[in-house]
């Protein structure tokens, strides 16, 4: 294994968290999340001699993440749908809160009911990712994605008071 490779998968695994979230927020299923994993590293390791280090390294991967995640999704979107919305299952999650599980569930599904680039945002935005680092990622101004949070706040809390 060369010096790039291990490289690489330290990068991966320091990283997983992120390309975990993502792949969950673009899909409706577990084998769809696991392939959609693959496609995102795939694609970081594609483009991984073209990081010339001019933002965080997070930031790239989030930029090649969400990039694949709705390149996938577009081409998902134009064959036939066969299964509706379906409930976000949690096989790792560890913690026993019945409640809280279900607060995290539907917080999931109503995000995915949101469009692509409001979805990008509220990914981010649980990641604590800076508004900097939010707008520099979907190339918009930092006010600007600041008032596109504020008003997702207001949609998610409407959809999480609705789908309860």
């Amino acid at each position: 294994m060369t010096s790039k490779e291990k490289e690489f998968l330290q990068l991966i695994k320091d990283n997983q968290g992120l390309i975990i979230k993502v792949s969950r927020l673009y899909t409706s299923s577990a084998e769809d999340e696991e392939d959609l994993f693959q496609e995102i590293v795939l694609q970081l390791w594609r483009s991984f001699d073209t990081f010339k280090g001019n933002s965080k390294i997070s930031t790239w991967m989030y930029r090649v993440a969400l990039n694949t995640a709705i390149t996938t999704f577009r081409k998902k979107t134009k064959s036939p749908k066969t299964d509706e919305l379906q409930d976000f299952h949690y096989k790792d999650f560890v913690e026993d809160d019945r409640e809280k599980q279900a607060q995290i569930s539907l917080l999931y599904k109503v995000i995915k009911m949101l469009p692509n680039v409001e979805r990008a945002i509220v990914t981010m935005y649980l990641d604590d990712l800076p508004y900097r680092d939010i707008a520099e990622n979907l190339g918009i101004t930092e006010v600007n994605a600041r008032v596109k949070m504020n008003r997702l706040k207001k949609t998610l809390k409407q959809l999480m008071e609705r789908y309860a």
